[in-house]
């Protein structure tokens, strides 16, 4: 069914795995498509109880696909804030999920990848792991994963991040609140098993009631989450066809140091 991803069911949890190792589990439009389109049908599917995302290979995901940041270099403003919507309902989807999702972060995640990670209800990754939030080193910002990670480590650490553009590691993702544990490689699955089994004693109508609670006290809805990534679209699109945007987007695709970047 799908090109991009591995489904797998077992009592009642659907792991999906975004698979495409070759690129580090990059986004392209159809990662994203199929991605959105698999959330959705396991949120409606009355048999899964809790959902794992993960990625195939050695990375969690890398972000953007660069031939795809490539396509979007050469697209209009209006083609890159379309882009953008896919990517914030794919973002969206996963926030308002109506079942428990768990993050198993088995490796790097950069930008959108990140992203997928702060919309998780919990989030465990392997000690190895690095992470990052690099746009401004594009001359872009992570506009579109913006709500869920400010959400998730705070306006402080957000600032920084967002500024900066540094990795980190995953030590410092689970002290920041980006991730809830941080285990051995080999203690991966068995921190995610138990984070399940917690789950199963749970009854599945009062964990929707409790996630949409939670959200609602926090003043996130989705109605409020769809204006926001309109904005956010706008502004992506705006950076993307700037000449900031074009000349960040070319030095990295031409693997030179962009015009503004003092020497090292």
């Amino acid at each position: 069914m799908y090109t991009s991803l591995q489904l797998a069911d077992r009592a009642g949890v659907r792991t999906i795995a975004m698979n495409r190792p070759q690129v580090h589990n990059a986004f392209d439009d159809g990662l994203i498509a199929e991605l959105t389109d698999a959330l959705a049908a396991a949120g409606r599917d009355p048999a899964v109880r809790a959902v794992v995302l993960t990625g195939a290979g050695a990375s969690f995901s890398a972000g953007a696909d660069l031939h795809w940041m490539r396509g979007m270099a050469k697209a209009s403003e209006a083609e890159n804030r379309e882009d953008s919507l896919r990517l914030a309902a794919l973002m969206r989807t996963l926030q308002f999920l109506p079942k428990p999702t768990v993050a198993r972060v088995n490796g790097a995640a950069y930008g959108g990848g990140v992203g997928l990670v702060a919309c998780c209800d919990i989030a465990i990754g392997v000690d190895g792991a690095k992470f990052g939030l690099t746009e401004v080193k594009l001359g872009l910002v992570p506009a579109v994963i913006s709500p869920y990670v400010i959400a998730a480590i705070g306006l402080r650490q957000s600032r920084r991040l967002f500024l900066t553009g540094e990795l980190f590691d995953a030590p410092t993702a689970q002290r920041i609140g980006l991730l809830h544990q941080c285990v051995p490689a080999q203690e991966l699955d068995g921190a995610v098993d138990a984070v399940l089994a917690a789950f199963a004693k749970a009854g599945p109508v009062a964990q929707a009631e409790a996630k949409r609670l939670a959200l609602r006290v926090a003043g996130q809805d989705q109605a409020q989450a769809e204006r926001i990534d309109r904005e956010n679209a706008e502004l992506i699109a705006r950076l993307r066809v700037s000449a900031e945007g074009q000349e960040g987007l070319g030095a990295f695709l031409d693997k030179r140091a962009a015009a503004w970047a003092a020497p090292a």
